[in-house]
């Protein structure tokens, strides 16, 4: 299986480089091989937009049941063993199921993410952010994630959920470690340890706070969740597990790349910096231009439902295939000059939230936290630039984000 040249191809994906700057390899091979297989990440990969957008409203080929197990399947029976919890964890839950079973619980949890229900909490994430800015000392540099872009997204989630907030460290680890499974088709023995692990614990925490809701209901998210778990024919308790896990690492993981991401993306294009002072409405403008730029999920598994020819080559059912957002963002055929930042573009099609009947749930929300994030940050620190000419991104093929962006004032 493969195409010509593969292993030449496949070997870009092992470059250290690669992490550091995707997008050489993603223009090769949406030119060459846009429709990939890959044996460093297990399964087939679609580069161009067209396909990508595709795929994702496909649920009758492209599917999301399985398609984590899938991962699993050509593992080694001793390694498919160390799955136990890995397997049965994903294999319910929203991001797990096509319609209708998708349509249920996906009803269910949208009523708590409406544009109206986010909006209100605006006052609580523009204190927060006053907050976080009061305790940074502007005489010494600091670290942007660490000051902001985490604690911010993680306080709200954790708000929601009526979690302390000082929980929000415990967030960051075991986010860690359930993304770090994700995202590939072929996960080491260290990934499947430490994200079985990081589950295990972060079940056992939210053991403690469905078991309080049930006892005593709140007026927060999880209350919502457990009340509809309790009706019966509506969530299950297996489903009630997997979704609140999903909504407390993506709610606030990809929020915090979008906030450090697009700090450092004015901070190293002054240009389109400027343009954003002199012309402010452009906020929402530029918060799209971020997203499609340096997408912060840059690739999203599916599952090949039965066998089929695409482009070519023949897909097997069982068949792991990632749609690669981070490339289609930066093609051509869909955005004129893709390689340039441009707080102006419109139309902007990018697909950093997905598409079809898996966008993202969170997105209302990333939509209200990093505007009010940076226009308070830029306010507040006017001449805010970088205290170090590098940058490190993550070793993620899932994610697109800084280790540490560390900024002076």
């Amino acid at each position: 299986m493969g195409n010509p040249g593969s292993a030449e191809l496949d070997a870009l994906f092992r470059d250290p480089g690669f992490s550091q700057d995707p997008y050489p390899t993603y223009d090769r091979l949406r030119e060459t091989s846009p429709v990939f297989w890959s044996d460093a990440n297990g399964g087939w990969m679609l580069f161009r937009w067209e396909d990508v957008h595709a795929s994702l409203l496909d649920h009758q080929r492209f599917s999301s049941t399985g398609r984590f197990s899938a991962a699993l399947q050509r593992l080694s029976p001793e390694l498919r063993e160390a799955c136990g919890l890995l397997d049965a964890h994903f294999s319910v839950g929203m991001l797990a199921s096509d319609p209708p079973h998708h349509t249920r619980m996906r009803a269910l949890v949208t009523k708590a993410f409406t544009p109206r229900v986010i909006e209100t909490l605006r006052p609580r994430i523009e204190a927060l952010v006053s907050d976080l800015l009061d305790d940074i000392d502007p005489a010494s540099p600091f670290d942007l994630i660490e000051s902001l872009a985490y604690p911010l997204p993680a306080t709200v989630i954790s708000f929601l959920f009526g979690a302390p907030a000082a929980d929000r460290e415990r967030f960051k680890g075991w986010t860690k470690g359930i993304l770090g499974f994700q995202g590939t088709g072929n996960p080491s023995r260290a990934s499947i340890e430490a994200a079985t692990e990081a589950l295990a614990d972060m079940r056992g925490y939210l053991d403690v706070l469905i078991t309080a809701r049930r006892r005593d209901p709140q007026d927060d998210l999880l209350s919502l969740l457990v009340a509809a778990e309790e009706e019966g024919d509506r969530l299950s308790t297996a489903e009630l597990q997997t979704i609140c896990v999903t909504l407390l690492t993506a709610g606030h993981e990809t929020t915090t790349t979008l906030i450090s991401n697009g700090v450092w993306l004015l901070l190293t294009h002054p240009e389109q910096h400027a343009l954003l002072r002199e012309q402010p409405d452009l906020m929402p403008n530029a918060i799209e231009e971020m997203l499609r730029y340096e997408s912060p999920l840059q690739r999203n598994p599916r599952m090949v439902k039965s066998a089929f020819t695409y482009h070519g080559h023949d897909l097997r059912a069982g068949d792991y295939v990632m749609q690669v957002l981070g490339s289609a963002n930066r093609d051509p055929a869909q955005f004129p000059a893709p390689a340039r930042f441009d707080i102006t573009r419109t139309p902007n099609r990018h697909l950093a939230f997905g598409h079809g009947v898996h966008f993202c749930l969170g997105a209302p929300l990333a939509r209200l936290e990093a505007p009010i994030a940076l226009r308070q940050l830029f306010a507040r620190f006017p001449d805010l630039r970088m205290a170090d000419d590098g940058v490190t991104w993550q070793r993620s093929g899932l994610l697109r984000g800084l280790t540490a962006l560390p900024v002076r004032a």
